[in-house]
C-alpha cells in the first residue's frame, strides 16, 4: 500500500511503473529529473503569460468603434464616456494578416496550455508520491523556474 505521510526513503516509484527508484543514485537522478520538469513548468506558464499580453497579436481587432462624443462639458467621466448600447457595428472586414497571425497564435497558445495542464498535473502526482526528496525536488524548481523566467514579464514582443 502507497504511504499516506511524507516520508523520507530511497524507494518510491514515480508516475510510472518502469521510473521505480531504488537507492540513493536513483533517487539523486530522479530528484533532478523532477527539478528541471518544474522548472520547465513555471518558464512555460510565465512564457504563456508574456506570449499573450506581450504579442501585439494577442489583442484582437474589435468589431465595434465607439462614436465621437457630442457632449462638450467634463462633468463627469460616466456621462462623456460611450455605453455599450452607444457603439456601432463596423462592417466586417475580410480575413487579414493580422487575423491569420492572430488565430495562430490562439492554437499556439492552446498548445501550449494543454502541455502545462499536463505537465503540472504530472508534478502533482509525483508530490504525491508523498517522498520528501521529490517533494523538496519540485519545490526547488518552482523556486528556481519563477527566478529564471521572472524577467520574461518585463520584455515586450
Amino acid at each position: 500500500m502507497m504511504p499516506m505521510t511524507f516520508q523520507v526513503s530511497n524507494n518510491v516509484t514515480l508516475l510510472f511503473d518502469f521510473w521505480d527508484v531504488h537507492g540513493p543514485a536513483g533517487m539523486v537522478l530522479s530528484v533532478f529529473v523532477v527539478l528541471l520538469l518544474t522548472v520547465f513548468y513555471e518558464v512555460l506558464k510565465v512564457w504563456r503569460v508574456w506570449l499573450g499580453n506581450g504579442s501585439k497579436l494577442s489583442q484582437p481587432a474589435t468589431g465595434y468603434t465607439a462614436p465621437p462624443s457630442c457632449r462638450t462639458d467634463s462633468s463627469s467621466a460616466l456621462d462623456s464616456s460611450p455605453s455599450e448600447s452607444s457603439l456601432t457595428p463596423i462592417e466586417p472586414q475580410p480575413p487579414t494578416t493580422s487575423t491569420r497571425k492572430s488565430w495562430l497564435l490562439h492554437v499556439i497558445q492552446t498548445l501550449l496550455h494543454i502541455v502545462q495542464v499536463t505537465l503540472g498535473y504530472m508534478l502533482m502526482l509525483c508530490v504525491m508520491s508523498y517522498n520528501t526528496w521529490i517533494f523538496l525536488g519540485v519545490i526547488i524548481g518552482s523556486v528556481l523556474g519563477y527566478f529564471i523566467s521572472f524577467p520574461l514579464l518585463g520584455q515586450t514582443v
